[in-house]
């Protein structure tokens, strides 16, 4: 399988992990190099970075920050695909700091799906080899790193992390009525859209110039966001339901089981 290494994003990675540790993983299925995993690695041929101009149409980079900015004020759903082997499907309520996601990965001979639920500053999942039956798996937030890639977490719930992303845009122009588009410097933005520094660094000079599209709808919101990344791989982000109603409830308490310290090791903390 070679998507980009999407950490959620990086519950699938402590999954893999996890499931080397445990003995648990074998040929053919969910290991450390068939999980979600860099899409090249930096012993390849680095792409040249694209020629592009600089320049910057103010108006499109407000729209484009005012879009992004927009994602804190109310709810909404986020589908993220990359490659034919990454799906993951999220609803985001941040004004009240509750989501929850699935994601799936499969290759070949490989099938993942990981369930997380965030409940203010508590994360919750279902990891397969590690979430045993219906019980949630809680992730203690206090004992990752910053930059440790959980996909939804507190006080930065959108798995995209889209406003740092759009941040890192360099010569967003408009390209019709509700349309935008420009370059990304990913060295300036590791760790979103799941994109780690490992995956970023083989990208070479490329990762300085990634192209990306916006569309917004007839409010101005994100509608979609496409990026592509270098090694032909195309990541889109949709941004549908705007104002849905998010039911994430807390698990009963019998149903939580601390997490196991090889998701930790994993995750970085």
């Amino acid at each position: 399988m070679r998507t980009p290494r999407l950490a959620g994003l990086g519950l699938a990675a402590a999954t893999a992990a996890a499931l080397a540790v445990s003995g648990c993983a074998e040929n053919g299925t969910a290991g450390p190099s068939a999980s979600p995993s860099a899409s090249g690695s930096a012993s390849e041929p680095a792409a040249a970075a694209p020629s592009v101009s600089t320049s910057a149409d103010p108006a499109a980079v407000k729209a484009l920050a005012d879009a992004a900015a927009a994602l804190d004020s109310e709810s909404f759903k986020l589908t993220v695909t990359a490659g034919s082997g990454f799906l993951l499907t999220a609803l985001i309520d941040a004004p009240k700091g509750n989501g929850t996601a699935d994601l799936k990965a499969t290759g070949t001979n490989t099938e993942l799906t990981v369930k997380s639920l965030l409940i203010g500053q508590d994360l919750y999942a279902q990891i397969p080899g590690i979430t045993k039956g219906s019980t949630w798996t809680h992730l203690d937030m206090g004992r990752l790193p910053e930059g440790a890639n959980t996909g939804l977490r507190p006080d930065r719930i959108d798995p995209v992390d889209t406003a740092q992303l759009i941040g890192s845009t360099t010569d967003v122009r408009a390209t019709g009525p509700r349309n935008l588009a420009g370059t990304l410097d990913l060295t300036k933005a590791a760790g979103v859209a799941g994109l780690d520094r490992v995956t970023i660094e083989g990208y070479g000079p490329a990762a300085q110039r990634v192209p990306f599209t916006a569309e917004l709808d007839d409010r101005g919101r994100l509608s979609v966001l496409t990026l592509q990344l270098p090694k032909s791989t195309t990541l889109e982000a949709r941004y549908t339901d705007y104002g849905t109603t998010v039911t994430a409830e807390r698990p009963p308490t019998a149903q939580i089981v601390e997490a196991p310290e090889d998701v930790y090791r994993a995750l970085g903390g």
